[in-house]
């Protein structure tokens, strides 16, 4: 299951903060903040999806992740690459290093990690 936009928004911010009740999520949100009622809505959702869920206290919820961010994007990422890259790394590897605007240290820096994971089989 996926995250709406909005959602992978707070989602964010809850993996950021690592707990979060909803001042705090109002408060780590740039202006013009949504509407308190838009963020309970928004939590509402990503707990019946199983992505967040919260302890009480008295009539305040704290807001956890159950979803780690390295594993919701390497799902993604993934999903990417099946689609639109038809399985292939490579492929994706290609497109990524050729299409986005990357520096020659940056280009040098992801060689390095490759170099590294090679080393590492």
């Amino acid at each position: 299951m996926n995250l709406s936009k909005s959602e992978e928004e707070l989602m964010n911010y809850i993996w950021t903060l690592d707990k979060a009740f909803m001042k705090d999520l109002m408060e780590i949100y740039p202006e013009p903040k949504p509407a308190t009622t838009t963020i309970a809505t928004l939590l509402k959702r990503m707990t019946e999806k199983g992505f967040i869920a919260y302890k009480t206290y008295g009539n305040s919820r704290e807001y956890y992740t159950l979803v780690k961010k390295k594993d919701y994007f390497s799902k993604h990422v993934n999903g990417l690459i099946k689609h639109f890259f038809n399985d292939s790394a490579t492929q994706f590897a290609s497109f990524f290093t050729k299409e986005t605007n990357l520096t020659k240290e940056q280009l040098e820096d992801l060689k390095a990690i490759i170099d590294s994971e090679i080393n590492k089989k």
